[in-house]
């Protein structure tokens, strides 16, 4: 369904053009759209079929401890069934004469993942040029502090340029760059002893990085396990070049004896889902964890993550660690405890960590991840993929001369950025309890996991696609949970990171959606029982003396 919405929305959207195209538009630019347009009709009414068969789950209350927001029950879901995107839902369903089937692949890939982001690109809000336009409180950006970052950027230190700058890098990373990240991740990772700068690899951003780890780690087919509510951008990265899949070991929000808080990772649960994996005849190579975790907010305890670790090795398996929201804990009742941290790790050449200053430091634009790995061959096979997805020499420059200002970010930019994430969090939260909206209430992350699962009616996943199509109506753009592999319906990713005054705005929209779509849910019931009524006062037609007779 989601994707016959998405493709029809992208039909209207090219007949627009057409429809509007200046007069000079040259004529080859009107085939090209025409004949896209007429792909794309054939792929709705190839899917048509597809969307006839599918099946959601419904959902059943449970109870809701650990939410906040009036004791709203939260829900779950009796089965499972096909929570997520997998590799056969973009085969084939691009018809075209030029592009090679992973190509269309791909492309439908892509289309369907950046969406919304394509859209909100197009049509940005802007306090003055652009009131109508879109608010992204989807995508995990962060916008709270770019005046530090971009006075900071602005000064005398960050504008040296030498030839060397100008030239190829080393494709691991800038040896100035590698020795620093290996300096401030021994420092705010509080590692027992020095890391090695000759341990780390720099790409052209988080989601790089995991690719090309999916790659060295894995052959096609082979998969990873992924805690689930997680980052929708791992079954982009894996699925882009790789082809590696990701097996769910899926989280529940209801709270029992065996899950002491919602969405609780335990070892069981990993089990599970690798006996279940090897059942089906998958090879798995590794477990991906984020901590903080994303989307859910949780820091995982020294203890717990110990018994990941352990789990891990007894199958032999690898660990990649994504904390790339290590400085964004701003509840100071919590401490995060970073994997480098721990004194001995159970498989050190089977740990990998990957960190940026994309969420931490809010210069996504940037594009810099960084690896570190205790094993060496493992960093030799990701150096090569600096050959394509390396930062440049300048980039590079200025973020060395960033992370080494440790006077800067201690006394002033971690001192501000947290206080400004506790005041967001504060006030997108205040309105969620006003609204009597269900969330995890945790102290790290851009982001707040609400439950909108009293707006579904019946609660599945395309109940909240149209919840999810509200809120674009009103030009605001939330993740619904589908797109984090949740397997129960209802549940979104709010990103408060952004100014006041847009997450006024946006907090606006967010309660027009809520409303209206309540409002048109009542009168689709009050219509519903109205038809009911009347068919069943309506007396019987006697049948003719015909068929009694027969």
């Amino acid at each position: 369904m989601e994707m016959v919405l998405t493709l029809r929305q992208t039909v209207e959207d090219h007949i627009t053009q057409l429809t509007t195209r200046p007069q000079q538009q040259d004529g080859q630019a009107i085939r090209e759209q025409e004949a896209l347009l007429g792909r794309l009709l054939f792929q709705i009414v190839s899917f048509l079929p597809a969307v006839a068969q599918s099946f959601q789950p419904p959902c059943t209350s449970t109870d809701s401890r650990g939410d906040v927001g009036g004791g709203q029950p939260v829900q779950t879901s009796r089965q499972t069934g096909q929570m997520f995107y997998q590799e056969s839902d973009f085969e084939n369903t691009v018809i075209s004469y030029d592009l090679s089937n992973r190509g269309i692949d791909i492309s439908a890939l892509y289309h369907l993942s950046f969406r919304d982001y394509n859209t909100y690109q197009g049509n940005k809000y802007h306090k003055d040029k652009n009131t109508l336009g879109y608010i992204n409180l989807g995508t995990s950006e962060n916008k709270l502090c770019t005046d530090l970052l971009a006075e900071r950027l602005s000064q005398s230190d960050m504008t040296y340029i030498d030839e060397d700058l100008l030239q190829y890098t080393d494709w691991r990373g800038q040896p100035f760059l590698r020795k620093e990240v290996a300096r401030f991740l021994t420092f705010y990772c509080k590692t027992p002893e020095f890391l090695d700068p000759e341990n780390v690899v720099i790409l052209n951003g988080c989601p790089a990085v995991f690719s090309a780890l999916a790659m060295v780690l894995c052959d096609p087919g082979e998969a990873f396990l992924v805690p689930t509510p997680s980052y929708g951008g791992f079954a982009f990265s894996t699925h882009l070049y790789s082809k590696v899949k990701l097996i769910p070991v899926h989280l529940e929000s209801q709270v029992t004896e065996a899950n002491g808080y919602p969405f609780q990772l335990t070892v069981d649960k990993l089990e599970q889902a690798l006996l279940g994996a090897k059942i089906e005849g998958k090879k798995v190579r590794g477990l991906v964890l984020i901590n903080p975790q994303n989307p859910l907010g949780d820091v995982y305890s020294q203890d717990s993550m110990m018994e990941y670790l352990e789990f891990a090795k007894k199958y032999n398996l690898h660990v990649i660690v994504d904390e790339m929201y290590m400085l964004s804990v701003f509840d100071e009742a919590i401490t995060f405890h970073s994997v480098l941290s721990m004194k001995s790790l159970p498989d050190p050449n089977k740990t990998h960590v990957i960190w940026g200053t994309s969420k931490d430091f809010c210069i996504s634009g940037f594009r810099f991840g960084a690896l570190y790995t205790h094993n060496r061959e493992v960093a030799s096979a990701m150096s090569s993929f600096g050959y394509l997805h390396s930062i440049s020499g300048i980039a590079q420059y200025k973020l060395h001369q960033l992370l080494q200002d440790r006077e800067w970010i201690d006394n002033i930019y971690l001192p501000s950025y947290h206080f400004r994430l506790q005041e967001a969090h504060r006030y997108v939260t205040r309105k969620l309890k006003a609204l009597k909206v269900p969330f995890l209430n945790r102290g790290s992350g851009l982001y707040v996991w609400i439950n909108l699962k009293q707006y579904l009616d019946p609660c599945t996943f395309e109940e909240e696609l149209l919840l999810h199509r509200r809120f674009l109506d009103h030009k605001l753009i939330l993740s619904p949970g589908k797109t984090f592999m949740c397997k129960e319906p209802g549940w979104f990713r709010l990103i408060f990171a952004a100014r006041p005054h847009l997450l006024r705005i946006a907090m606006r929209r967010f309660q027009q959606g809520l409303v209206e779509h309540k409002q048109e849910r009542r009168v689709k019931q009050l219509e519903d029982a109205t038809k009911e009524e009347v068919s069943t006062s309506q007396p019987e037609t006697p049948a003719s003396p015909a068929l009694r007779k027969s």
